[in-house]
């Protein structure tokens, strides 16, 4: 018996499903989801000051219970210190960069409203601030960065689970393995 996931952060290259999983987890386990892109940016594209952000997420992380999505690295540290469950999404190249084109293409002719009344535009799609461009600059780094910075974390942290997912079917399969107490069944805390 695996033990019980109450404090999960989900983490992985922008576009890769972050925010997806975290709604779906959140939703099966009935947790609070937390959204960090939620409690950084203003409005028209503003960054909090970090001080707001960092004062933003540890209200969001009072509780008891979460699931919250995010890369900022300005925060980890009052994330990771208090998660029990760390999820890294290591998809391959060509389904991130997939899933990145068609969500800024989707949010870009529907103008769907975002945090704070933004809304992503088809120019600013592939413009120097483009999430795509984003997403390029950063998955080779991210793919480096992480399973270092995550063996680091469970040196200090041993009780923290770490579950790496690599395809959209391990994620489909893990998700499916949760019962609706936070625990996995039999063999699911390997899936690749």
């Amino acid at each position: 018996m695996q033990p019980v996931m109450q404090r999960i952060h989900v983490v992985g290259t922008s576009g890769s499903g972050k925010t997806m999983l975290a709604k779906q987890i959140a939703q099966r386990l009935q947790l609070p989801h937390v959204e960090l892109d939620a409690l950084h940016w203003e409005p028209n594209w503003t960054a909090a000051e970090e001080h707001v952000f960092r004062e933003r997420v540890e209200r969001a992380l009072q509780s008891d219970r979460w699931v919250v999505d995010g890369n900022y690295s300005r925060v980890r540290d009052l994330i990771w210190s208090q998660a029990d469950t760390i999820v890294w999404l290591d998809y391959p190249f060509w389904l991130v960069f997939s899933r990145i084109v068609w969500r800024t293409l989707r949010r870009g002719l529907t103008r769907q409203a975002l945090w704070n009344s933004n809304r992503e535009s088809l120019v600013k799609a592939f413009g120097k601030e483009s999430m795509i461009l984003w997403m390029l600059k950063t998955y080779h780094r991210r793919r480096r960065e992480y399973p270092a910075m995550l063996q680091q974390h469970q040196q200090h942290y041993p009780q923290v689970a770490i579950i790496t997912l690599r395809s959209g079917r391990s994620t489909k399969n893990w998700l499916k393995s949760l019962d609706k107490e936070g625990i996995l069944t039999e063999g699911s805390a390997s899936l690749r």
